[in-house]
């Protein structure tokens, strides 16, 4: 299955739901920021997702729970590799270059990532 690129508003309700696991649209209006959307923004965009193959759902009655089907991880990896791709040629070095110029990275930072190479290279 292809992984769709998410608009904000669609990343803000499924990081929603995959804290949940698993919710009603009112589970998800709960946890979002004041201003609340209304219901039927709410609705609506979660509609959507389903259409793009994010979530599914279980009946009840007239409602209906939704859930994810498309994992965090699974999104998590196509954006990062979007990201990778679009901006950094496809190299960590450029990419990792950019947060150190961009002072994103402190030295703990650095030296947890120092660690991680090192723990490759004895691999």
């Amino acid at each position: 299955m292809e992984i769709k690129e998410l608009t904000r508003a669609e990343e803000q309700l499924m990081q929603i739901l995959w804290q949940l696991e698993k919710g009603f649209v009112k589970d998800v209006i709960e946890h979002l920021p004041e201003p609340k959307p209304a219901y039927n923004t709410v609705s609506t965009i979660i509609r959507i997702l389903e259409a793009k193959g994010f979530v599914a759902y279980n009946a009840f009655g007239k409602s209906h729970q939704y859930y994810p089907v498309i994992s965090k991880e699974q999104y998590q990896n196509f954006a990062t590799d979007k990201l990778m791709q679009g901006y950094f040629d496809n190299s960590v070095q450029h990419m990792f270059s950019y947060f150190v110029k961009k002072e994103k990275i402190d030295l703990k930072e650095a030296d947890e990532i120092m660690k991680l190479i090192e723990k490759l290279k004895k691999q």
